[in-house]
């Protein structure tokens, strides 16, 4: 009888071990990161100041058509996912889950310091599902 009452023990321990272990991953595994799959989407505008040559002189201001635009979801190192404005300058990311992100679009260096193309950068949150969050104006230079 002592010996069954012992290995009962054993077994119920076995098995709240196997609960717990259980409960563990389905909690974890189920918290998703930011990124696709979700019902959350960003928006935005991209404005084009266009200048002349030497950044003196302002020839147009514009929103932008066919410009891309780049998108990071979390802590990723590279971007995610890119889209193009549409005529009116306006671009959208859908699907996404909530989390953090970073939009951003290449403009020329208006100080002419370098004649690489510089990223301005937006780092927005979705903080829940069904949610459209707006860009603040992403302003460029050509």
């Amino acid at each position: 009888m002592f010996m069954n009452a012992k290995r009962n023990y054993f077994n119920f321990k076995k098995l709240i071990l196997l609960v717990s272990t259980l409960a563990f991953l389905i909690i974890y595994s189920c918290k998703k990161e930011a990124g696709e799959g979700g019902t959350s989407t960003i928006t935005g505008k991209i404005f084009c100041k266009d200048y002349n040559g030497t950044f003196t002189v302002l020839e147009e201001e514009y929103y932008i058509a066919d410009y891309e635009v780049y998108l990071i979801y979390g802590s990723d190192i590279s971007y995610s996912k890119r889209v193009r404005t549409c005529y009116n300058g306006i671009y959208e990311f859908k699907y996404l889950r909530p989390g953090k992100y970073r939009v951003y679009a290449f403009s020329k260096d208006s100080t002419l310091q370098t004649q690489n193309p510089l990223a301005i950068i937006k780092d927005i949150e979705i903080k829940k599902n069904r949610q459209t969050v707006e860009v603040p104006l992403i302003t460029i230079f050509k």
